[in-house]
């Protein structure tokens, strides 16, 4: 029975070791999904643990298996409202946003590793995107509060940008062997596997879900549907989605997150006490894949394009990312806080790793490179991006104050609390501010329209001396507003 009790005795003790070592080492700000990668290589050839393993075909199984499962989960917790303030600046980062990093990042590629423009494209397709596991991960245990409009950006781009990153991929591989063959490969092509893929994989997910989503109220009303049964049936299913997608030539990343998407809405009584269980799938699907790419890399072949791989990785982070984040919101009327905020965590995790395993199966010549390439990107984003999520969202001033922390809510939103039902120009008329135009509407009103864009908390608008902000909401309408002013006031005896 060795041949069983050993790899599994290995397995266990690896999971164990990487899940203690990550406790510990998130209280000083690294990241689990970190620990879990370095485990895999301490684990590895080149490691202590000595273990060779170079099975490429197991770890893109387990990889988009375990991806699958992290978009799902991903998908059940993602609200509808949130999609009032996220869906339009997010859709641009998953679609455009991925072109233009893909394409500056190609130029790096170009320069730093010596790569023809289809290989640096090809490359730029490969770390291009955010990585669902990483953002919805580090997001959860930054500590820290973010207005709804940067936290749904952020996770519905991560959720949703996957898609391009897949069809980027293939179309790059695609055309690098095509022009290895002396071939040309046409412009139709290319767009016929993106309308495929995007088609499909909204097809199937939205039908996937709505079929479910009608389904589970019929059997919670014949059976009791307890949470670890519920979570298993949204993982098969989902699953079955993921794969049913991919045998038609469509996305199953985006056909799960949507699968996800509506089944958690539509049917949220149900699916909310199931959520404690798929975190647990999620967190398992997460160890494995991490660890099992974390043993796929020999650090020694990586040590050989370091410093090019590390020039990559500098341009990915503080300029490719930073001009497609910019030129993607400039029309949403984004704070510049918080478009540096959402420039900064753009992490990259597993799927440049999982997408740099394309080439090397569909045996692109140097595709080994990439691979190389793409989990020094991935280690970078995590070590430098990903321990300072919350700094960053502190130092930028996007984090809100938590339940209880009146101090900085004060701080933060002032010491007066108005009712947004006031009329505007009543409220400047006793707080001595000039007075707008419209002054009989409401002030919430009033707030949300000189915004200019979907008011969340945490929104401010300077009137004269003073700072007016978004202090609570109910649904999409202001519900109270806060005054602080930007300067003492002057003495009523002057």
């Amino acid at each position: 029975m060795d041949f069983i009790n050993i790899p599994l005795f290995s397995a266990g003790a690896l999971v164990f070791l990487s899940v203690l070592s990550g406790l510990v080492s998130a209280r000083v700000g690294f990241s689990f999904l970190l620990v879990f990668l370095v485990g895999g290589m301490l684990a590895g050839e080149d490691g202590p643990g000595g273990l060779r393993f170079d099975d490429f075909v197991l770890s893109f199984w387990v990889a988009n298996v375990s991806l699958a499962v992290i978009l799902l989960d991903g998908g059940l917790r993602t609200a509808y409202p949130t999609f009032r303030t996220g869906l339009k600046p997010a859709t641009g980062l998953a679609t455009a946003g991925v072109v233009l990093s893909a394409g500056i990042t190609g130029m790096a590629g170009m320069w730093l590793l010596d790569l023809q423009w289809p290989m640096a494209l090809l490359l730029g397709a490969i770390v291009g995107s955010t990585d669902a596991a990483a953002v919805f991960s580090l997001l959860k245990s930054s500590g820290v509060s973010l207005n709804e409009r940067v936290a749904a950006t952020l996770e519905i781009e991560s959720g949703m940008n996957d898609p391009m990153a897949v069809y980027l991929t293939l179309a790059m591989i695609a055309w690098v062997k095509a022009s290895l063959g002396g071939e040309d490969l046409g412009l139709t092509g290319l767009l016929a596997l993106m309308v495929q893929q995007f088609g499909w994989g909204a097809v199937v997910g939205l039908g996937g879900g709505f079929a479910l989503s009608w389904l589970l109220p019929r059997l919670a009303a014949r059976t009791e549907l307890r949470a670890g049964p519920l979570a298993l049936l949204l993982v098969s299913a989902g699953l079955a989605v993921f794969s049913a997608s991919g045998w038609l030539g469509g996305s199953g990343f985006l056909a799960v997150y949507l699968f996800g998407l509506v089944v958690g809405n539509r049917s949220a009584a149900l699916v909310r006490d199931a959520l404690w269980a798929m975190d647990g799938y999620a967190w398992l699907s997460q160890a494995a894949m991490f660890l099992l790419l974390g043993l796929l890399v020999t650090p020694s072949q990586m040590l050989q394009t370091l410093w090019p791989a590390l020039g990559v990785s500098v341009v990915l982070m503080v300029v490719a990312r930073p001009v497609a984040v910019w030129l993607c919101l400039a029309p949403f009327r984004f704070r510049a806080r918080e478009v540096w905020f959402v420039s900064w965590v753009g992490l990259r995790g597993a799927v440049p790793i999982v997408l740099a395993v394309f080439p090397v199966m569909a045996g692109v010549p140097g595709a080994a490179l990439f691979f190389n390439v793409a989990f020094v990107v991935v280690l970078t984003s995590l070590l430098l991006q990903g321990t300072t999520i919350a700094y960053a969202a502190r130092k930028l001033h996007v984090a809100l104050p938590g339940k209880g922390e009146e101090r900085l809510a004060r701080a933060v939103y002032g010491d007066f609390v108005l009712d947004a039902r006031m009329p505007v120009g009543e409220v400047c008329a006793f707080y001595g501010l000039p007075a707008p135009e419209r002054g009989h509407e409401p002030l919430g009103r009033w707030l949300a329209q000189e915004l200019g864009r979907p008011p969340v908390v945490g929104d401010m608008l300077v009137l004269g001396p003073a700072h007016l902000s978004v202090r609570e909401m109910n649904g999409p309408d202001i519900r109270a507003v806060g005054l602080r002013f930007l300067q003492p006031l002057a003495d009523s005896g002057d």
